[in-house]
């Protein structure tokens, strides 16, 4: 199969088993304590090949918080084209879908904030990239509460970015034990405390 690709296919295939290889384990074991050889020889993929793809392994953590961010996007995305016109359903999915994410087996916290514990330093791209990628995405979140007529939006946002950001430790560090749905209640009853009209279900 692989003889069938030209060399661009080739490279552009290495590229994304490599990001692929590195998303996974820099979640679950974290950025630091994974190396170079060891995504290299789990992707697969000739070191030259890997280096011509990524020159730095900051360029890959950068490579792999924007595919996050993607991601991310597309849930807001995806809950914007559901409800159309109905920012209240679009937050309600959103929220849902965040506490449906943490009772996986695999969840690991976010990784826009695990990327900024590891890396302090607030000039490292990896940090920088974290910030601004987890910023943006709250943004959006402010969006949503202002179209549902939020009487304070920007604070609105603040308090369920802390309790997101709280819930989601619980949940890695409590696992099993931690009842993802108090999450999902507390958030909605701070967005009915600023839109009434809001029902609880």
């Amino acid at each position: 199969m692989k003889e069938r690709f030209i060399d661009m296919d080739k490279k552009e295939s290495a590229k994304e088993r490599i990001l692929q290889v590195a998303s996974e384990l820099f979640y679950q074991e974290g950025i630091r304590a994974v190396g170079i050889d060891r995504i290299i020889a789990e992707s697969g993929v000739a070191k030259a090949s890997f280096y011509r793809n990524f020159a730095t392994k900051d360029d890959l953590i950068v490579a792999f918080l924007e595919q996050r961010f993607l991601i991310s996007l597309e849930r807001i995305e995806e809950a914007r084209q559901r409800f159309p016109n109905q920012p209240i359903e679009q937050l309600r999915f959103l929220f849902q879908s965040i506490s449906d994410r943490m009772k996986e087996p695999d969840f690991r916290g976010c990784p826009y904030m695990n990327t900024a514990v590891e890396f302090p330093d607030i000039e490292h791209p990896a940090h920088a990239k974290a910030v601004a990628s987890r910023h943006i995405l709250w943004c959006h979140v402010k969006q949503m509460a202002t179209e549902a007529g939020a009487r304070d939006p920007e604070a609105l946002a603040s308090q369920l970015e802390i309790l997101h950001s709280g819930a989601i430790m619980m949940a890695y560090m409590k696992k099993s034990m931690y009842n993802a749905d108090h999450f999902y209640n507390a958030a909605m009853l701070l967005i009915k405390d600023q839109v009434p009209s809001v029902s609880i279900r």
